[in-house]
């Protein structure tokens, strides 16, 4: 369903018109908001109690009150009334779930496209802008296996691995998330304008910057984060020593996601930074298999494309007899210790059946068995 943007009160406004600040990012946002309590109050507060926070300095600290006179922020807002651009509030309903769990999340979203509730079930695949045709068709192969199995494929709309993965959740008839360190509204690189316009109707564009912004070097390590806290883990396909790809890969560590990597040939440069990953920790990826089996429990439930409700991503792979037996688990309740004989009783299977699903269930980390002949949720 399109985004659509809150009401406009004082409130929205000052959200707005905090995220147009110039040097205010998502950390000395979060700094400010900690300090003060809400955008209003910044805009309210002294130059000298602003220069009280920790990094800004004293001609950041006397531009911020100044603006409350400016209209840049309303301007913004018309332009995104007028161009169908939607502005997600964090803290709203309608903000992205996973996103407000980082520590440093966009006080303003700007998006083209919109969200959906299955969106929560999403894994970025980001990697080398100078990408090999090995790198480029395993990212492709990659963001359309996991486009196929109910996963929505977020990633960056760069040149080289980005713009395969975007390409293979499309052509898999999937969903797709992409990220800009420019506005919405200002295509880079521009080869990717019909690239962008696909993306659209399979899902949405993305950032944090106003609409009109143009490219600059510090935008795009800072989306890197958006990147990641979109989703429940991060593949890289293809980085060399020094790469953008590395710094999402660092974040999503440092946001409790998941890391994975892919391998690639010895004497390859754009195979080193995803063979330091694995040396590091990040899972070896062979295929989307490996992918698959590594994602642990939701934040929340979720609602698929389908209209089913699942609690671990791992539940997008069950055969109807595995959800039939999991169905009658869930009956009992969250968390609900549950007889085995009770599980058959309700869902009508053999003994045999049951019991060889309950093994299945607990293989992947859906079920575990307890004391006494009971299974509970893992």
């Amino acid at each position: 369903m399109p985004a659509s943007s809150p009401a406009i009160d004082d409130d929205f406004l000052a959200h707005v018109r905090l995220s147009c600040v110039p040097g205010i990012g998502g950390r000395l946002r979060h700094m400010l908001l900690e300090r003060f309590g809400s955008p209003q109050a910044v805009f309210a507060a002294s130059p000298r109690e602003i220069a009280s926070v920790g990094r800004i300095g004293p001609t950041l600290a006397a531009k911020i009150p100044a603006l409350v006179a400016d209209r840049t922020a309303e301007e913004v807002i018309d332009i995104c009334r007028n161009r169908g651009v939607a502005m997600l509030i964090e803290g709203a309903e309608n903000y992205p779930a996973l996103l407000s769990r980082i520590d440093d999340p966009p006080g303003v979203l700007f998006v083209r496209g919109g969200f959906e509730p299955c969106d929560a079930l999403a894994v970025s695949v980001v990697g080398a802008r100078h990408a090999t045709p090995y790198g480029k068709r395993v990212a492709w192969q990659i963001a359309g296996g996991l486009a196929r199995a109910g996963y929505t494929v977020v990633s960056g709309l760069a040149r080289g691995i980005d713009a395969a993965a975007h390409r293979g959740a499309i052509d898999a008839g999937g969903r797709t998330i992409a990220v800009l360190g420019t506005g919405v509204l200002t295509m880079y690189p521009p080869e990717h304008a019909d690239l962008a316009t696909e993306v659209i109707a399979h899902g949405a564009l993305v950032s944090e910057a106003p609409p009109f912004s143009g490219p600059h070097a510090g935008a795009f390590p800072q989306r890197n984060r958006i990147v990641s806290g979109l989703s429940l883990g991060t593949v890289v396909v293809e980085a060399a020593d020094r790469s953008g790809a590395l710094i999402t890969a660092r974040l999503a560590g440092e946001q409790g996601r998941e890391v994975f990597a892919v391998p690639g040939q010895i004497d390859c440069r754009m195979a080193r930074g995803c063979h330091k990953l694995i040396r590091d920790g990040a899972r070896l990826v062979e295929s989307i298999d490996d992918i698959l089996e590594e994602l642990g429990p939701l934040f929340e439930t979720t609602t698929t494309a389908d209209g089913r409700e699942v609690k671990s991503p791992a539940e997008l792979q069950l055969g109807d007899v595995e959800q039939q037996v999991l169905a009658a688990v869930d009956a009992h309740g969250d968390h609900a210790a549950v007889d085995i004989n009770e599980l058959m009783a309700a869902s009508g299977l053999a003994a045999s059946q049951v019991l060889s699903t309950i093994g299945v269930l607990e293989m992947r980390r859906i079920l575990r068995r307890l004391p006494g002949n009971r299974v509970e949720r893992a």
